[in-house]
């Protein structure tokens, strides 16, 4: 059964993308001009919010790549064109946008336990258990929202090689309800501690996450029996 679930929730998830696929490659070509790539290229680590170790009294602070992943975009070619690998300002935003993911997945995995919708498919407790009885449609759904979501935001650009042309900063959308971000310097605090909240939540999902299959259990229930360890 759970083949069979995973097989027709990859079935769905392969349409949506290749719909949203088609839609952004649709009238341009798949490689932008190499003016956009480096426009591309000429963000880097130490200027962005996070890329380096904090340490207190420490204003020379070097950014933290043990595995250089933020320089694979540099590396040459051997037909001299543009590196195919993922920019920083790419990686920047799957990185903040799995972030904010897991943020909202953390509380979803909490809130469900004392908050359900109802019916056959929505009434358990356990993430796990509820996600195996969720429809594929459900998902599907989810993943097509998602699409629709990054083609308009990003106005068709949906390729690494365009996505930042314009000059947009990795993570920003433009949705801002709240005008949290007018001022510079609050701005740029919070850019930080969104950066830092959503790096703790894959963490925290994650380990919500196998806790979960491990315990066959919701995610809290098993503080309930803590004194019994």
């Amino acid at each position: 059964f759970f083949s069979f679930f995973v097989g027709r929730i990859l079935r769905v998830a392969m349409l949506a993308l290749c719909s949203v696929a088609s839609l952004a490659f649709s009238g341009a070509g798949v490689r932008s001009p190499l003016a956009s790539r480096q426009a591309v290229q000429m963000v880097s680590l130490d200027s962005l919010p996070g890329g380096s170790i904090e340490i207190p009294g420490n204003k020379d602070a070097k950014p933290w790549d043990p595995l250089g992943l933020a320089k694979l975009n540099d590396l040459p070619t051997e037909d001299g064109r543009p590196s195919a690998n993922p920019s920083v300002a790419w990686l920047r935003e799957a990185e903040l946008k799995h972030g904010r993911i897991c943020m909202l997945g953390v509380v979803g995995m909490i809130v469900q336990q004392f908050v359900r919708l109802g019916g056959p498919y929505y009434d358990s407790p356990n993430p796990i258990e509820a996600a195996m009885k969720t429809p594929a449609s459900a998902f599907g759904q989810i993943i097509i929202f998602c699409g629709i979501v990054e083609f308009v935001l990003n106005n068709g650009k949906m390729t690494m090689d365009d996505m930042f042309a314009d000059g947009r900063a990795p993570g920003d959308l433009g949705f801002d309800p709240l005008k949290l971000g007018k001022d510079p310097a609050k701005r740029a605090d919070l850019e930080l501690k969104e950066l830092k909240n959503g790096r703790l939540a894959m963490l925290g999902f994650s380990g919500l996450l196998h806790q979960a299959f491990i315990s066959g259990k919701p995610v809290l229930e098993p503080l309930s029996a803590i004194d019994s360890y």
